[in-house]
């Protein structure tokens, strides 16, 4: 089965660390966008080559600005192209600013039965330097009032590595969410990312970063208190309690096939990968038009390896080496390496797949490209 991921382009305002796609005035081109990205669902229906979903995503952007007319056209559309299989997972980003009772009964009205809520951080003054349109006091609301709608699959992001973030503020904000029982915890580390207001932040010395050391402290802790509190570290930056890892996001680290819809958004379907453009006038302008709104790559049997290596090391079922022998033997220089980083203790080998142990998730990337061809 495929999963589809959909884009909505739109924000209330701008995140200092965030590189993503997104406009943050959008009304004038809204309904036009909202019926492009249905008129692309219609027409790339073929790129999967199995028409049942087991996922939906809504992602973004903000997808909980989406009004519930918008939200009912897009599942109109999706119904009329797509079956969704008996326990499909459809999961709305949100942000806890969004979270009022009438969104939630509409988004539970529609069909949304995941939620995926941007905490990010339980101090208002980290809030408001990543120009947050939320408060702490809606943090610490928004989840228990999303249960009283019905929701039983609730998802929270958090990031750590924050500047003069504390080992013990860090221990704070996960207990912070342990106490509101949800079922899955996305964790990231504040990456510094070229053109954003945070990269220019830095450069003027207006925020200085955690150091490396920092960062690996508070990872290590949170690998430790989630896993004493039952939950699955599924893939480096995800914890699920058993039965709810993600499905969706799974399916990419698998190498499932998977629709992208909007501007930017990328798709995957096992022979080619194809990118959308990551500019809302352009996509709606040239969409009807022979004009390109998107790029497109047939994957050589050197990308899938590299891409097998780069997401399945990610996750705590590593890469089976079936998987790479199906594209080729494994090289002598692949085996050495393998041969190195078990006796650094980063990764464990059987006779079948690799996994990175809980220092090699440290380095995961770096480990990844030593090993790609």
């Amino acid at each position: 089965m495929s999963g589809i991921y959909i884009h909505v382009p739109f924000c209330k305002q701008k995140c200092t660390y965030c590189d993503f796609h997104f406009s943050t005035t959008f009304e004038s081109y809204r309904t036009k966008m909202v019926e492009t990205m249905q008129q692309e669902l219609e027409l790339r229906r073929e790129y999967l080559t199995d028409t049942c979903l087991e996922s939906i995503y809504f992602g973004g952007g903000t997808p909980s600005l989406l009004t519930l007319e918008e939200l009912q056209q897009f599942f109109s559309t999706l119904h009329a192209n797509f079956t969704l299989s008996e326990n499909a997972e459809i999961t709305l980003e949100a942000n806890p600013d969004d979270i009022t009772d009438e969104n939630l009964a509409n988004w539970r009205n529609v069909g949304i039965n995941r939620l995926s809520i941007g905490l990010q951080s339980f101090k208002e003054k980290d809030l408001n330097w990543m120009n947050r349109a939320h408060s702490v006091q809606d943090a610490l609301k928004c989840v228990e009032l999303a249960k009283s709608y019905g929701f039983q699959n609730i998802s929270v992001d958090l990031i750590y590595g924050l500047p003069e973030l504390t080992l013990e503020e860090w221990k704070q904000h996960i207990a912070l969410v342990l106490d509101m029982q949800v079922q899955h915890i996305s964790a990231y580390c504040l990456t510094i990312e070229a053109k954003t207001a945070l990269h220019k932040m830095v450069a003027t010395q207006k925020i200085f970063p955690a150091g490396e050391d920092a960062q690996s402290d508070q990872f290590l802790l949170l690998i430790e208190l989630l896993k004493t509190a039952g939950f699955d570290q599924y893939e480096i930056s995800n914890f699920g309690l058993p039965g709810l890892h993600a499905v969706h996001n799974s399916n990419y680290w698998k190498g499932k096939e998977y629709l992208g819809i909007g501007p930017s958004a990328h798709s995957f379907n096992g022979i080619s990968r194809r990118w959308n453009v990551s500019n809302n006038s352009r996509y709606i302008a040239n969409f009807n038009t022979p004009k390109e709104w998107f790029e497109e790559e047939i994957l050589t049997p050197k990308d899938r390896w590299n891409e097998i290596l780069l997401t399945g090391l990610r996750t705590s079922s590593g890469v089976q080496f079936d998987q790479l022998i199906a594209l080729q033997e494994l090289p002598v220089s692949f085996q050495e390496k393998l041969i190195e980083f078990s006796a650094n203790k980063w990764l464990e080998q059987t006779d079948n797949s690799i996994v990175l142990t809980e220092q090699g998730r440290l380095m995961a990337d770096h480990i990844a490209a030593e090993l790609f061809l």
